[in-house]
């Protein structure tokens, strides 16, 4: 019986229009086989090349095929740098429950976002029965509560965009890629259990995966249910106030309620928003530092516009769907320009999670067929900018930095929740807008129309005004006039670290485990999966292991 095995083909182009047998065909080719038909193959990437739009656009796969004998082909083709070894990309649990660890208190972990999801997954399916504490709501319920601020300007505190079952990412374009390292291909682990749970199967391999928000919500009960199965509890409306901390190790969390769950591994898998929480944790001198972040507008065109520009006489075809982009400027005063979390044919949508504040971010469906396409156009901020708004201790000036100029498009925008919007001509000219024009703004609750010059720093203007036209020679027709800028978004990425070591235990409390966006360890539902898994597997190996 001949031994069957699997070798990689990378690089293998194709037009963008090719019948179904022709990726067999082209493998054939490649190997120098005879009989493409009876090939077995899976697509272990496809993506596209949309550099010859006018002309050509190419697919290119990745792909794993099977072969009777990989050593000698692999030998055949010793000199192609594009034919390898299949490498192993299933996921390897550290290790499972055992004697060791039945003796010793149930981790916990706190947030249930992307990262948390993920710890407590993989710690359920090690037989770690972990403690979920979440002080949102459970997804469908949170869902209701965000609608009430979008549709009637009522914001719930502790159940919105930013806190609940499923974390910031749910209310999203549900991006899954990042440009993350990942070697040990623990972001096949996290697409492989979306699918489980629902997710089209085409997110394993498609260059740029997206699901969009009412698939998530679905997603995200099904993956609950299976750590209830395994043995986990979770907990929703079970705010931390305080943790406990003894000796420099951890010894468990008190809730809002007087609860306290005891426990020496506890990870602070906590979303960027978590304010009240960072202070808590920093008034018990868990170390943390202020690190860099981003502050910006939304800005919408129609997505039609932005189809044409990316891909030509290929605008609309089923396989691109709704084109993205990416775009970076380096303004003459030395900042950073560039776009950030594109969402294709979405929405603009009401972020904040304190009162009387002003946030936005972008959210996409899996369909990505709403009119206008929207990005963040962000300005670097470093810790040297916290100054004019930030208290004497610098490891929260990043956190009072957001709120000022938070509260500041809360007034501007007429105290109730609207957002300020200023068309992209009158923002780079300098006055302000009376009317929209052929795009209508997104956002809910609403927009109020007038000038943005006051809602962000002046260095950040200055550099976005320099920025926009610039963007047109990478995309034409981006300085579109009456494209329309809505502010403010603040909360591209957490304001600060809380400093982990290799073990990803806190610098100074021991059994604390920070990890995720809160703790800035990631950016974006991709990479924070991945974080989970890695912080789940260093909790499991001091559970399981003398």
């Amino acid at each position: 019986m001949p031994h069957t095995s699997s070798i990689r083909i990378t690089e293998l182009r194709l037009p963008i229009d090719h019948s179904p047998e022709a990726l067999a065909e082209a493998i054939a080719k490649r190997l120098d086989l005879k009989h493409s038909p009876s090939l077995v193959y899976t697509v272990f990437k496809r993506s596209y090349d949309a550099r010859g739009k006018s002309t050509q656009i190419l697919l290119s796969y990745i792909v794993d095929v099977q072969v009777d004998d990989a050593a000698q082909m692999l030998k055949r083709f010793a000199g192609d740098k594009n034919i390898s070894a299949t490498p192993d990309t299933r996921y390897h649990f550290v290790g499972h429950a055992n004697a060791l660890s039945a003796q010793k208190k149930r981790p916990v972990v706190v947030g249930f976002g992307p990262c948390g999801i993920f710890v407590a997954l993989v710690l359920a399916q090690m037989g770690l029965k972990p403690i979920v504490v979440e002080r949102g709501q459970a997804v469908r319920q949170r869902t209701q509560d965000t609608w009430g601020l979008w549709r009637k300007k009522i914001l719930n505190p502790e159940s919105n965009v930013q806190f609940g079952e499923g974390g910031a990412g749910t209310f999203s374009d549900g991006k899954l890629y990042s440009q993350i390292k990942d070697p040990k291909f623990y972001g096949r682990k996290v697409l492989t259990e979306f699918v489980k749970a629902g997710a089209p199967e085409e997110i394993m391999y498609v260059s740029k995966p997206h699901i969009g928000t009412f698939r998530l919500v679905s997603m995200v009960e099904k993956m609950r249910a299976e750590m209830i199965a395994l043995g986990a509890e979770i907990r929703f409306g079970a705010k931390v106030t305080d943790v406990l901390i003894e000796n420099g190790q951890i010894q468990g969390v008190q809730l809002a309620d007087g609860d306290i769950i005891e426990s020496n591994h506890v990870v602070i898998a906590l979303g960027h928003s978590a304010r009240d929480t960072f202070e808590m944790l920093h008034k018990r001198r868990v170390f943390m530092e202020p690190k860099p972040f981003a502050v910006g507008f939304r800005i919408e065109h129609p997505q039609s516009l932005i189809d044409k520009a990316r891909f030509g006489k290929y605008a609309g075809h089923p396989i691109l769907g709704a084109a993205d982009y990416k775009l970076v400027h380096h303004a003459a005063n030395g900042r950073a320009v560039y776009s950030f979390c594109m969402c294709p044919g979405g929405t603009v949508v009401a972020a904040t999670s304190e009162p009387n504040r002003v946030v936005t971010n972008g959210m996409s469906q899996y369909s990505r067929n709403e009119r206008n396409a929207n990005s963040g156009i962000v300005v670097n901020i470093t810790p040297a900018d916290y100054p004019e708004t930030a208290p004497t201790d610098l490891a929260l000036a990043g956190i009072e930095f957001q709120r000022f100029w938070e509260s500041r498009a809360f007034v501007l925008g007429g105290e109730d929740y609207s957002a300020p919007a200023q068309l992209v001509g009158d923002f780079v000219s300098g006055r302000a807008s009376s009317e929209f024009g052929r795009v209508q703004p997104s956002y809910k609750p609403g927009t109020k129309l007038g000038s943005l010059d006051s809602s962000l720093p002046s260095y950040a203007i200055e550099a976005i005004r320099e920025a926009l036209p610039a963007f047109d020679r990478q995309i034409k027709g981006y300085f579109m006039h009456d494209a329309v800028l809505t502010g403010v978004e603040t909360r591209t990425s957490s304001p600060l670290r809380i400093t982990r070591g290799d073990d990803m235990q806190s610098l100074n409390v021991k059994g604390l485990y920070p990890a995720g966006e809160g703790a800035g360890y990631a950016g974006g539902i991709l990479s924070a999966g991945v974080d989970g898994i890695k912080v789940a597997e260093a909790v499991a190996l001091s559970l399981t292991q003398p």
